[in-house]
């Protein structure tokens, strides 16, 4: 069976702004509120928590360690989870395109590096979590991406086989992933690093999520 397997944040969503207001919550804890901002500061919030907390304590101008960062970020999920789909959407033709790859034939699902029960209550909050036959997420195996094992577990988790699969992302971690379980990767070029993730030679970029349909047909049948 043929399949697709979809990252979430900044793939299939813009989850941006309510990541930044989570870890601007734990700065106000600290005294100091609005260090990260939800337009400049996208991609780091696509690159995770931890990430987020690292750029607001070197912002913030104090002497900080990674101590600091293990510290704060249980904070962050629960701000995060108490306000999780307040700014996030789905990008422009993502649950259509989603949508015709199932009515094509394909089996889709999710390997994110989100904690899985945020990513379920997300992919619930937007209504779509039963468009997907599997989800996969951080800690659904004792390893995340870009280890191969979570995006190996999403596709035999739908019902597929690795050989004929492909992973659609939009970060390095996600490149990496593909590359290590050798299958094809599409990188989404309307995320904030747009069409400079071509540095990262993916099978593809993709535009507009009204294109996916044809461009997986290339990539594996």
């Amino acid at each position: 069976m043929r399949t697709v397997i979809f990252d979430l944040d900044g793939t299939l969503a813009d989850t941006s702004g309510d990541l930044i207001a989570a870890a601007n919550a734990c700065f106000r804890d600290m005294g100091q509120d609005g260090l990260l901002d939800p337009a400049r500061d996208r991609l780091t919030a696509f690159r995770g928590g931890r990430a987020m907390l690292r750029l607001g304590l070197e912002r913030r101008g104090l002497p900080w360690s990674e101590a600091d960062v293990d510290a704060a970020y249980p904070r962050l999920l629960e701000a995060y989870e108490a306000d999780i789909d307040r700014h996030t959407r789905l990008y422009p033709g993502a649950l259509a395109a989603v949508e015709g790859l199932a009515t094509a034939g394909y089996r889709v699902g999710i390997c994110t590096n989100k904690p899985a029960a945020l990513a379920e209550l997300l992919l619930d909050r937007l209504g779509v979590r039963d468009r997907f036959a599997s989800m996969i997420g951080a800690d659904t195996l004792p390893v995340r991406k870009p280890d191969p094992a979570p995006y190996m577990a999403a596709v035999e988790r739908a019902g597929g086989a690795v050989a004929s699969s492909l992973l659609v992302g939009d970060t390095e971690t996600d490149r990496e992933t593909a590359r290590a379980a050798g299958v094809p990767c599409i990188l989404v070029a309307f995320g904030p690093e747009g069409p400079g993730l071509a540095r990262l030679d993916p099978e593809a970029l993709l535009a507009h999520y009204d294109d996916l349909g044809r461009v997986v047909a290339g990539l594996i049948g």
